[in-house]
């Protein structure tokens, strides 16, 4: 049996799987982004919205194509369970088990990273840990346990990590604090502001509204970091 496809959606409204191919090849388009950043972008988004039927089906498929394997989709599910909830990324992982089976498609190997749930300390930058922490120790704490157990994670990139923790705060509207924080962290893993734009962008099929909302914080953010710097260059 094979995957759902184009077609499929075309054989339930050829209007809307029209309107749907080029919505999302818009805001998609360009070199900004890789076409594993994109999808990528889309199964974070499936996780946040608990899009789990065809649409999840389809950008599983289209991760294979882009050369993404089992294990990969796992680490990104796993990595952005602290952002969308474990429960939304729990239920994205059974339907992920069940999609496999279903189809035949290859599973995990069982590569993965260590898990250092004893440890102490955080790689947290230390402001943010300790703004948190004056707001709520067991938040911090809460938050040092999460960043420590996805220290050892290496099959997504840092910069495909900001991307997605970015598109969680777009799909949860959380564009004041940690949106700040994953913009930062976008842009010092290299992404250019282009870059981290487009990344925003590619969140309107899932809503346009939000990604609206959410590029005018961005053009802020932006703004903010530009005076920081020449003023800093000014300083030098």
């Amino acid at each position: 049996m094979a995957l759902p496809s184009q077609i499929t959606v075309k054989e339930l409204d050829p209007t809307f799987a029209e309107m749907a191919a080029v919505s999302f090849r818009l805001a998609g388009d360009g070199v900004e982004l890789t076409p594993r950043e994109r999808i990528l972008l889309n199964l974070t988004a499936d996780v946040c919205e608990q899009i789990l039927g065809m649409p999840y089906e389809l950008h599983v498929r289209a991760a294979l194509d882009v050369g993404l394997d089992a294990d990969d989709l796992r680490e990104l599910l796993r990595f952005i369970s602290y952002d969308s909830g474990y429960p939304a990324a729990l239920a994205a992982l059974e339907r992920l088990a069940e999609v496999e089976r279903e189809h035949g498609l290859p599973g995990p190997t069982g590569q993965s990273h260590q898990v250092n749930a004893n440890g102490t300390g955080s790689p947290l930058p230390s402001a943010m840990r300790a703004e948190v922490r004056a707001l709520d120790p067991g938040l911090a704490d809460y938050m040092d346990l999460q960043s420590r157990i996805r220290a050892g994670m290496s099959r997504i990139s840092v910069r495909e990590r900001a991307f997605a923790t970015m598109t969680v705060d777009v799909l949860y509207q959380t564009l004041q604090e940690s949106f700040r924080a994953h913009v930062g962290r976008a842009l010092g893993a290299g992404a250019t502001p282009d870059e981290v734009r487009a990344a925003v962008r590619a969140t309107a099929p899932f809503g346009m509204t939000r990604t609206w909302r959410a590029l005018n914080v961005l053009d802020a953010l932006l703004a903010e970091r530009e005076e920081q710097e020449r003023q800093e260059a000014g300083v030098a």
